[in-house]
């Protein structure tokens, strides 16, 4: 779920918007604005729209708050955070990396319900204080709109507890099935279940309100049915995934022997007489004493072609002090995410200040590609 528009940053996390959350705000604003038209006919169209507006308003803040809690809390648990996005069914922290154990899976998971209740209570409070009586219809539009948000942040910490992936439930089934067993294989695969009959469970009652009359409404739940079995297999395999490679190491899959050039190698000649020839992506650019950086297809891409004869490779090369580097003991799941967090393709193995090969994508995809033919 990457976001198509960019919001900004807030405690230099990236916010951004898909074009789906757009569909959420309009229904939610068109819904509203029903609803205090229906139980205040005395108010003026102007009032209406302006409490719907700003209901509307609101809610996106406390939704944002409610991902930013998710993202605060994997920071100080050590988890890198990608960015948040925005979209029809909420919002999506997106780690870079997986939890480590069953307390941070918890804590991260748990943190966005309890936050929205939070702000429902305190919204749904100071309603209160400003004359509003429980169960009954607020009567201005300033209760009014306080009072909804409230009903709507309750509503969005019970539709996240689910037990299932990929709602905050499924993170808090995990964690406990994680902890009872230890297994944190066994753990993915029941929150993951969990996701898939809940998911099963909406399609079906949206088919049924839908035939029995429902309209609309009807297939709106099964749509969330729908999203909500996609996202729980998708998220299931990625966990999955992530698990496998942390039992395969670096030196297992790097590349050996990486591919050198000359620091007075010019961009024309690597181009004409190495890649174009060999399909090599990365070269690492060495002298006689030591290697001194790295040279790939995205820094060459950077260069005006008419200036790669004489723009030798160490003017765009990234020095081996700039990279990240991994140790022959990780595993290809760290290779992954210090290439994630770095924004590169390739992340270079090192021990004793030694180059002993490269680790690429490519590399972890073609290993998990030949397990999965031969169904290991």
């Amino acid at each position: 779920m990457e976001s198509q528009i960019r919001l900004g940053r807030i405690l230099g996390i990236e916010i951004g918007l898909h074009y789906s959350w757009f569909i959420v705000a309009l229904l939610l604003t068109l819904s509203l604005s029903a609803r205090f038209r229906a139980t205040h006919p005395d108010w003026e169209s102007a009032i209406v729209w302006g409490a719907a507006l700003v209901t509307g308003a609101a809610f996106f803040a406390t939704l944002l708050l409610h991902e930013l809690s998710h993202a605060v809390t994997a920071r100080a648990r050590g988890l890198p955070v990608g960015g948040i996005t925005l979209f029809a069914l909420g919002g999506v922290s997106r780690l870079e990396k997986d939890p480590g154990d069953a307390k941070t899976e918890f804590l991260v998971g748990i943190v966005g319900p309890l936050t929205s209740v939070a702000i429902a209570v305190a919204c749904l409070g100071l309603a209160a204080a400003l004359g509003w009586r429980v169960a009954s219809e607020p009567a201005g539009p300033v209760e009014a709109v306080l009072v909804w948000l409230g009903y709507i942040n309750f509503g969005l910490a019970a539709f996240n507890l689910i037990p299932g992936f990929p709602m905050d439930g499924g993170r808090v089934l995990r964690s406990i099935v994680w902890g009872l067993t230890g297994d944190p294989a066994r753990a993915t695969r029941v929150a993951a279940a969990g996701g898939q009959v809940v998911a099963l469970l909406f399609v079906v009652l949206g088919l049924l309100e839908f035939f029995g009359g429902a309209g609309l409404s009807g297939l709106w739940i099964a749509f969330i049915g729908w999203f909500l079995l996609n996202a729980a297999t998708a998220q299931s395999l990625l966990v999955q995934t992530r698990e496998r490679l942390r039992s395969i190491r670096a030196d297992e899959v790097m590349t050996r022997n990486s591919p050198t050039v000359g620091p007075g190698t010019s961009l024309e000649e690597l181009v004409y007489s190495k890649i174009l020839h060999t399909g090599q992506r990365c070269f690492l650019v060495a002298d006689d004493r030591r290697i001194r950086g790295l040279v790939t297809l995205h820094e060459i891409k950077q260069v005006p072609r008419a200036d790669w004869p004489r723009t030798p490779v160490t003017q765009v090369m990234r020095r081996m002090e700039d990279l990240r580097v991994v140790s022959p003991e990780a595993s290809a799941g760290d290779c992954l995410d210090t290439m994630t967090q770095s924004d590169v393709h390739q992340v270079p193995v090192v021990a004793d200040g030694e180059v002993l090969g490269i680790v690429t994508r490519g590399d972890v995809l073609r290993v998990l590609q030949a397990r999965a033919e031969l169904g290991v």
